[in-house]
């Protein structure tokens, strides 16, 4: 197993687990939050997802799913268009609202497949390059796929953790 497929693997079980943490759930569901300042399960699945779509996009190369297939119009948020969710307030995140587990699910699936593809194409060579000088020391691309999905297993699991917190209700 090279690290391509390592990183490949990694993402598909970040995906596997939004799908189980969201599937069949009602909207009331997806948009609940247990109390006045916590996220919800919609929330948290678009905020990883959008994590993954900016950060790995700009590494790529390539135009952000959220743009490049108009899920910035599908989602209709009330908010700055490239938003990510990162520093979001209560209001905001109270805003992330959806109807049903298919916009999220098609979203996430969507950057999936573009982020998988990327992946793939990797080398040990090429997780060594610098992605971001603004740090100190610079990001490469191997510690910024990390950080995604140390983001996004963190997400992923507050969503299951609340989502396993409405069905004991």
């Amino acid at each position: 197993m090279n690290s391509a497929d390592l990183l490949t693997d990694a993402f598909t079980r970040i995906q596997e687990s939004v799908h189980s943490a969201v599937e069949g759930l009602s909207a009331g569901d997806l948009n609940a939050r247990l109390d006045d300042g916590a996220n919800s399960i919609a929330w948290l699945v678009w905020h990883l997802t959008r994590v993954q779509d900016d950060h790995v996009s700009d590494a790529a190369g390539v135009e952000q799913v959220w743009f490049a297939q108009d899920w910035v119009s599908r989602f209709d948020l009330p908010f700055e268009k490239g938003a990510t969710g990162y520093g979001q307030s209560s209001e905001q995140v109270a805003a992330v609202q959806v109807d049903s587990p298919d916009l999220l699910l098609g979203y996430h699936d969507a950057v999936h497949e573009q982020s998988v593809e990327f992946i793939r194409g990797l080398d040990g060579r090429s997780l060594a390059r610098v992605v971001d000088e603004s740090w100190s020391p610079p990001v490469t691309l191997g510690v910024r796929l990390i950080s995604v999905l140390a983001d996004d297993l963190q997400h992923v699991g507050q969503a299951a953790f609340v989502r396993g917190s409405l069905e004991r209700r």
